[in-house]
This record gives C-alpha cells, sequence and structure tokens, in this order.
C-alpha cells in the first residue's frame, strides 16, 4: 500500500504542477499589464487575480479549503497577520484565506528567481533579503508606507518553513517592532494541513484532501513600547503554539501533543 501511495503522490504532483504552470502562463500577461499601473494600483489587481489562480488551482487539484474563524476578521480595520510557515500550500492559502482585506505579503527575495511566478510574486509581495541589513530595513519601510495607505500586511514570523517536529520555530521580531511601532492589532492565522497536502520535503508529495485555516483572536498594541516587544512575541508565540497542539497539526511530534 505505501508503494502505491507513493506512486500516486507522484503523479498526482505531476499533474498538479503542470495545472500549475498553465494557471501561471494565463495570469502571466495580466501581471505584465498590471505592473505598468504602479505598486498600489498594480499590486491590488495582481491580488486579486492571483486569488482566482488559487481558486481554480485549489478545485482543480481537489483541495478543499475551509476557513475557521474564533474571531471574525473585520475587513474596514487594518491588520498585521502572521501565519505558521510550514509548506509551499501556504501561498496559496494565504489568497485562498484573506479574501476581502486589501493586503501585501512580506517574501523571500530568493523567490524572484523562479520563472514566471517569481515575477508575478514579486510585483505583489514586497521582497526581502534577510541577510542584508540594508534590505531589512529598506523592506520594513516599505511595509509602514503601505500601512499608511490603508494596507494590512502579512507576515511570517518564523522567516522560512518549520523543518522541526515541534509547533513552532522561533520567532524573528520584526512583524512585532512594526506592529507596536504602528500600533496595529496582530492576528494570528494558522495553517492546519497545508503539510499535509504539500511537505516542504519534496514537491512531489502533493495530495488532495482538506485544508483549514484558523483565525484566531486578535492581539492589540496600542500603548505598548519597544520594551514590550519580547513579552508580545512570546504571548502571540505561545497563543499559536497553543492553537496548534489543540488541533493537533501533524508535523508535532506525540509527546509535544500530550
Amino acid at each position: 500500500m505505501k508503494t502505491i501511495s507513493k506512486v500516486f503522490r507522484f503523479l498526482f504532483s505531476i499533474y498538479g504542477f503542470l495545472v500549475f504552470i498553465l494557471l501561471m502562463l494565463i495570469v502571466f500577461p495580466f501581471a505584465i499589464f498590471a505592473s505598468f499601473w504602479g505598486k498600489m494600483k498594480g499590486g491590488n489587481f495582481i491580488y486579486t487575480i492571483s486569488r482566482y489562480w488559487a481558486d481554480v488551482w485549489m478545485f482543480l487539484i481537489a483541495v478543499r479549503h475551509q476557513n475557521i474563524f474564533l474571531s471574525p476578521v473585520d475587513n474596514n480595520k487594518q491588520y498585521i497577520f502572521v501565519a505558521n510557515h510550514i509548506s509551499y500550500m501556504d501561498i496559496p492559502s494565504i489568497l485562498k484565506s484573506i479574501r476581502h482585506q486589501r493586503f501585501r505579503a512580506l517574501g523571500k527575495a530568493e523567490m524572484k528567481s523562479l520563472p514566471i511566478f517569481g515575477f508575478i510574486y514579486s510585483k505583489g509581495a514586497v521582497m526581502v533579503d534577510r541577510s542584508s541589513p540594508e534590505n531589512r530595513a529598506n523592506s520594513v519601510r516599505i511595509l509602514k508606507s503601505l500601512m499608511q495607505k490603508g494596507i494590512s500586511i502579512f507576515i511570517f514570523p518564523e522567516g522560512t518553513f518549520n523543518e522541526t517536529q515541534d509547533p513552532l520555530k522561533i520567532f524573528y521580531d520584526g512583524a512585532f517592532r512594526i506592529a507596536i511601532e504602528t500600533e496595529m492589532p496582530i492576528k494570528p492565522i494558522l495553517f492546519l494541513d497545508s503539510y499535509d497536502r504539500l511537505n516542504y520535503k519534496s514537491i512531489f508529495s502533493l495530495n488532495p484532501g482538506k485544508n483549514r485555516v484558523v483565525f484566531l483572536n486578535e492581539i492589540g498594541t496600542v500603548g505598548l513600547t519597544q520594551n514590550d516587544l519580547p513579552l508580545l512575541k512570546q504571548r502571540v508565540y505561545d497563543y499559536m503554539e497553543e492553537k496548534l497542539l489543540e488541533y493537533k497539526a501533524s508535523w508535532i511530534k506525540k509527546t509535544n501533543q500530550g
């Protein structure tokens, strides 16, 4: 049975990525066109068409997406969305989850090198090279300027894939420093099933099934100072870890799940 399962995943992954490429080729001309509209208008349009891309792709690969709200998202309000990062499936999951907010994601600079997808991604996201302090600082300035224009932002505080068997990796400070400086509420999100849909260990691990995303209660930052940053970061970390354990996320070691 294990051999049959591996063969199925391999063949299904090839199918899924052929569909992925075909849809990217369809979206690509629209992204080029939108890139001439500037960062704001063009970026908003790219996110709109990317949401349709995610809808169609997930439908064709039989991934059943579900948003679960422990508290609702106020679409008249700005947030700093933070989420755990466990899979390549996290990016389309973002687009399926945040539907009625204007937002920008902070993305890794190396993604720009990917053919077609990298171009689209770079035009919609704020790219950061974590190895460069100057680039990191510039990315923060761009995020703050977008927030001044009514745009929410999305950050993976782990920075990269959590390749441990723990609920989360250690968080970077960036999202929490920006939240304190702007007094924007933090809205934590959990990607529960993206690890099972497309494992970070192999691009040939794609398989159909459920894809739950949980929106946790927001955490306010009004009145906090940078002295409160460690406590804020730990509070968000502990809250997300608690809920990942409660939902029994599949990558967590049995000993961690109790």
